[in-house]
């Protein structure tokens, strides 16, 4: 009998190749310093903040919005370059798709646990990532934060989660996901967390293991 009752996935960075890597391989390519654009696209990513990433992925501005507020503060930094743009076309095709990840979901669905996507996403790639794999038949819930107004690492999006797969208590949640912000804050609640970083199907065997797959 496995110690956890559901597996809780981050999307971008877990099924699709890390968001935040596309857009530092712009800042390469470029020649614009990586960290200040990284910081000057999705803000402090750790917190929860008014940057325009942050708001956007909240729902609370749209694409074109966001662009320009992150627009005036790149210009300050002497650089520019589109995010928006970039992440679209690091995400397009379905063959950026990890299947690995996908039959992680069915096998832990087959052993009898709860699924579900806790994912910071934006309005205008909501009909992109939602085609890529058939969600109803993958995962009981999925909490989208420009839907729910709320982002990782805000524990209310982890709790929001938990209630609606029927209120599995955190410890009984395993939660996986590429950004240390959003781990930290998971494992605060008390789930039990696995960091993708470097090959990601290190993190899927860490996963197999906990659940006893």
């Amino acid at each position: 009998m496995s110690a956890f009752d559901a597996v809780l996935f981050d999307f971008g960075g877990v099924f699709t190749p890390s968001p935040f890597e596309v857009l530092r391989a712009a800042a390469v390519a470029t020649g614009a310093p990586v960290d200040v654009v990284m910081a000057t696209c999705f803000g402090g990513y750790d917190q929860d903040t008014d940057h325009p990433w942050h708001r956007l992925e909240r729902g609370e501005l749209s694409a074109a919005d966001a662009l320009a507020g992150i627009s005036a503060i790149a210009a300050k930094s002497g650089f520019d370059i589109d995010p928006i743009a970039v992440l679209s076309s690091g995400m397009t095709g379905g063959s950026v798709l990890r299947e690995d990840v996908v039959q992680l979901v069915r096998d832990v669905r087959a052993g009898g646990l709860k699924t579900a996507i806790v994912t910071n996403n934006i309005k205008e790639y909501s009909a992109k990532w939602r085609a890529m794999m058939p969600l109803d038949e993958l995962f009981e819930v999925v909490v989208d934060s420009c839907v729910e107004g709320v982002r990782k690492p805000n524990e209310r999006i982890f709790q929001l989660a938990l209630q609606r797969l029927g209120d599995v208590a955190a410890e009984r949640a395993v939660f996986i996901d590429d950004a240390p912000g959003n781990v930290a804050a998971a494992q605060a609640l008390g789930m039990r967390t696995v960091f993708v970083t470097g090959d990601h199907r290190d993190a899927l065997e860490q996963v197999r293991a906990l659940v006893g797959l």
